[in-house]
């Protein structure tokens, strides 16, 4: 039996866990997330090491094998693919993600439940409830952490590329009077050869 993890203030990226993504190894559309956990919240860090410990025993019994996959990185000397290291936000923090094969609960911070799958977004924070659960796949031996529902506390700085709003692009300044907006295409005449 697994154990359950309520964590502390995590921080979202990679954020696809109100809507299905196509996993390419599985070929399954799954909900997923990346969990930022700060290493100064001792105690979430805590609870995963000793859920992840559970379910090995639970899996493995006392015959643990070696070189098992450690779900928790970490942000200060994980690289990316390519080597390079891993944005700022990461500094400071352990990383895993989490998935599960049916949407996750999602609620407010004052349990309002949260129904658009863009409500929350990469470099949002909240809360993960999860369950750690060892795997022994094809030669890979390992922990992973499976998400069972979600809570927004705040919203953060949006994480990757940023997408500019409607407004922004068409210069609309909410609350303000309308305006006539300008032209942007510019006309054609006769003789620019359209018939």
């Amino acid at each position: 039996m697994s154990i359950k993890v309520v964590t502390g203030e995590i921080r979202f990226s990679y954020f696809s866990a109100l809507a299905p993504r196509m996993n390419e190894m599985s070929g399954k559309e799954e909900y997923s997330t990346q969990v930022l956990v700060p290493k100064s919240d001792e105690a979430t860090v805590k609870m995963l090491k000793a859920a992840a410990k559970h379910a090995l025993a639970d899996k493995f019994g006392d015959k643990i094998p070696k070189n098992i996959r450690n779900p928790l990185r970490d942000g200060d000397t994980e690289t990316k693919g390519d080597g390079s290291p891993m944005s700022e936000e990461y500094a400071g923090h352990w990383f895993f993600n989490v998935k599960s094969a049916k949407r996750p609960e999602a609620v407010n911070a004052d349990g309002s439940e949260i129904i658009g799958s863009n409500e929350i977004v990469s470099g949002d924070f909240g809360r993960v409830s999860l369950n750690a659960y060892a795997y022994d796949v094809t030669g890979n031996k390992g922990v992973a952490f499976g998400v069972n529902n979600i809570m927004l506390t705040r919203k953060g700085k949006p994480l990757g590329g940023t997408r500019s709003s409607a407004a922004d692009d068409f210069g609309i300044v909410r609350g303000a009077a309308k305006a006539k907006a300008p032209a942007v295409a510019t006309e054609i005449s006769d003789d620019d050869g359209w018939n």
